[in-house]
């Protein structure tokens, strides 16, 4: 790198961290960085003269100086930097006029003429054909907005954008065109893409709008949803504790079949007898009142046609049409579905069935519960109190047989 280069390079790099305003988001230090990258890319591919080349450089690396200075006519200011610091350097005049000419050729609508002006345009958009240009892209249009220059929205930008692509920019260099138009040609598709996502979008949200406008009773239907499936998980979880005491009682009556009673034929165990029948027999009941709770009703399973022609069947319940014909079955429904206030009183009659069953399910349950729960306790303290006052005889008999053999 020459001295000048390095110089160069300092000074913008102390010039853009120090005195440009932050909002500016895309045109800063990291986008001349860039440009400088691209700017060396292309210039590898050309035969210019080792001073053309570091001019080209110099006008890299002072396109957006005039950027410090405002957005407005930041070319100009550009040039004024530009100019100001290479006489300071005792850069060759001629030469300072070539880097000025190239600053220019970055303006937007300007039509570069000769090689080192293409290069330096084609390197200023070189990201039109980069994988990140989408993400480049939207740091230009917050810095817009930042700065209150425009405000675009995301489908007015992705228009903009496409217009860009398609009308106003082009490579110039031979280089830039093999190499980089490809990648511009993809980020193209990319932004159809997105355009024809966007209106999918807006679509589906016109068409969900038109919906909930037509349709006031959604949260009604929603109410009968959530109520419905509440009733269904207290049905699930009365059951499973139904199952519950099922299993330990089915346990305990296993345990004192096969341990207990047998050896209450003994006449030295007659103690026992009370205590084991209050045992069971509370066990038995318990085991009785779950069953109870989780037997299903039998129903008839049909309806006549004046059933359904006066609401008085709910046909969401599977016991009103079980030994119905499918034919029969599929005209009720068709009867139904044509009168929403029969679909509302057919739901509403589910709710208040299934809560009748819950309210009978949680009764014997709560019955269930409590008479195990009593059973329990006076169980124990019946074999406490048999193992207190019977249990000593027969410790003595059975010390007595000891001695006697």
């Amino acid at each position: 790198m020459s001295e000048i280069l390095e110089k160069t390079e300092n000074f913008v790099a102390e010039l853009l961290s120090n005195n440009l305003d932050s909002r500016y988001l895309y045109h800063n230090l990291r986008h001349t960085q860039r440009v400088v990258k691209s700017t060396k890319e292309l210039l590898n591919s050309c035969t210019l003269s080792d001073k053309e080349k570091e001019a080209i450089l110099l006008a890299a690396w002072l396109h957006d100086t005039g950027y410090t200075k405002g957005s407005t006519n930041h070319e100009e200011h550009s040039c004024q930097i530009a100019n100001e610091f290479l006489k300071k350097e005792g850069y060759t005049p001629h030469l300072i006029t070539e880097v000025l000419k190239c600053i220019m050729a970055t303006e937007r609508f300007a039509e570069p003429q000769t090689i080192d002006e293409k290069i330096i345009r084609d390197a200023d958009s070189s990201h039109f054909g980069q994988k990140s240009y989408l993400e480049t892209s939207e740091l230009l249009r917050e810095e817009l907005k930042l700065l209150e220059i425009a405000d675009y929205s995301y489908k007015e930008w992705l228009n903009a954008n496409i217009k860009m692509f398609r009308t106003e920019h082009r490579f110039y260099t031979d280089y830039a065109i093999e190499n980089w138009q490809a990648g511009k040609d993809k980020n193209l598709r990319k932004l159809i893409k997105d355009k024809k996502s966007e209106k999918e979008i807006a679509k589906k949200e016109a068409l969900k709008a038109k919906y909930k406008s037509e349709s006031p009773d959604r949260g009604i239907q929603t109410l009968f949803r959530v109520t419905l499936k509440n009733h269904i998980t207290l049905s699930d979880i009365a059951d499973t504790k139904a199952n519950i005491l099922l299993s330990v009682n089915a346990i305990i009556i296993s345990l004192a079949l096969s341990n207990l009673i047998p050896k209450l034929d003994n006449p030295s165990n007659a103690y026992l007898i009370y205590p084991t029948i209050i045992f069971v027999v509370f066990s038995i009941v318990s085991m009785v009142l779950a069953v109870l709770a989780t037997r299903p009703n039998v129903t008839s399973g049909e309806f006549t046609k004046e059933d359904v022609q006066q609401k008085k069947v709910n046909l969401l319940f599977f016991g009103n049409f079980h030994k119905m014909s499918l034919v029969d079955y599929e005209w009720a429904i068709n009867e139904l579905v044509k009168d929403k206030e029969y679909i509302y009183s057919s739901l509403t009659k589910d709710l208040y069935f299934l809560g009748l069953v819950l309210n009978r399910k949680y009764k014997l349950l709560r019955w269930t519960y409590t008479i195990f729960m009593i059973g329990m306790v006076l169980s124990v303290i019946a074999f406490a109190v048999a193992f207190k006052y019977y249990g000593p005889e027969r410790k003595l008999q059975l010390l007595s047989e000891i001695l006697v053999f």
